[in-house]
């Protein structure tokens, strides 16, 4: 199989070093293997993406000295193939619908004799819709509702995968996650929310098997969300990509940077004159 990977931004700001560094690492890789290197636009959070913001992610690559396959996957185009995999789920009652709302999940996972758990996507769900279900698959999905996966359902086994990077703990080679510890650490994550009829785990997973990607090169922000994925990769006979997680980039204060950070906006460097070279220097790619 061709090694392969990707960079798969959100159009919802512009493109700071973090991204940079990201996808100049996974380019990188790519063509030191002699493989492909692909974008894709992550574009399902619709009140947030803007055609400007995209034109601007092709515009700052390109002249990062990045170039990549046409045509680019954008996930507003794979709505259906979501929607199809979801109705799968449903009936085969992997997944539940939800009417929670996230102060409904804090107060309920925060009783005394709950005791509140952090996850990969927040507070960890309670069960609260879950425990009260009809059988989905007898029913047509609810509009409305978001979509959980029912995690002691999924997860029976455990999972694993292969880090070819590092996590934020040092964690590297061949990462085993156990059923328990998915259930009472990550729990029944969202696969689709209702003004988006998916979510980010559940179209990341479909959209890199759909791509042939066989390495995923992200931030170690996204460490904890790969158990997620391997989960649905098994669930759905899928396979699970060698993820090479990376270290990020921060600013003085060794906080993240995050797309409000303009003064680190790829966009600012180019307009007060730095070259590719020059952010590479900055990210620490090149001495």
């Amino acid at each position: 199989m061709t090694f392969t990977t990707r960079f798969a931004p959100s159009p919802t700001g512009p493109l700071h070093l973090g991204h940079a560094y990201s996808a100049m690492l996974a380019h990188d890789m790519a063509r030191a293997a002699g493989g492909r290197f692909l974008l894709r636009i992550e574009d399902i959070d619709q009140s947030r993406a803007r055609p400007e913001w995209e034109a601007q992610i092709h515009d700052d690559l390109h002249w990062l000295g990045l170039s990549w396959e046409e045509p680019v996957m954008r996930q507003s185009d794979r709505l259906p193939a979501y929607r199809a995999v979801l109705e799968r789920l449903w009936q085969e009652e992997a997944v539940f619908a939800c009417t929670c709302s996230r102060r409904d999940i804090e107060a309920a996972a925060s009783a005394p004799q709950e005791g509140a758990r952090m996850g990969p996507d927040g507070v960890v769900y309670p069960g609260t819709c879950r425990a009260c279900r009809s059988a989905g698959g007898l029913h047509p999905i609810p509009s409305g509702a978001a979509l959980r996966l029912d995690m002691e359902k999924a997860a029976t086994d455990g999972v694993s995968f292969v880090e070819g990077g590092a996590g934020p703990e040092g964690e590297t080679g061949r990462i085993a996650v156990s059923s328990t510890a998915l259930v009472r650490d990550i729990g029944d994550v969202v696969l689709a929310r209702r003004e988006m009829g998916t979510s980010y785990h559940l179209s990341v997973v479909l959209d890199d098997a759909a791509q042939g990607v066989t390495h995923v090169v992200r931030g170690q922000d996204l460490f904890e969300a790969t158990a997620i994925h391997v989960v649905l990769q098994t669930l759905l006979g899928l396979p699970t990509p060698v993820y090479h997680h990376h270290r990020l980039i921060r600013d003085d204060q060794g906080k993240r940077l995050a797309k409000r950070d303009d003064a680190r906006a790829i966009l600012t460097y180019r307009q007060e004159g730095a070259t590719p070279a020059d952010i590479r220097r900055l990210v620490g790619l090149t001495p």
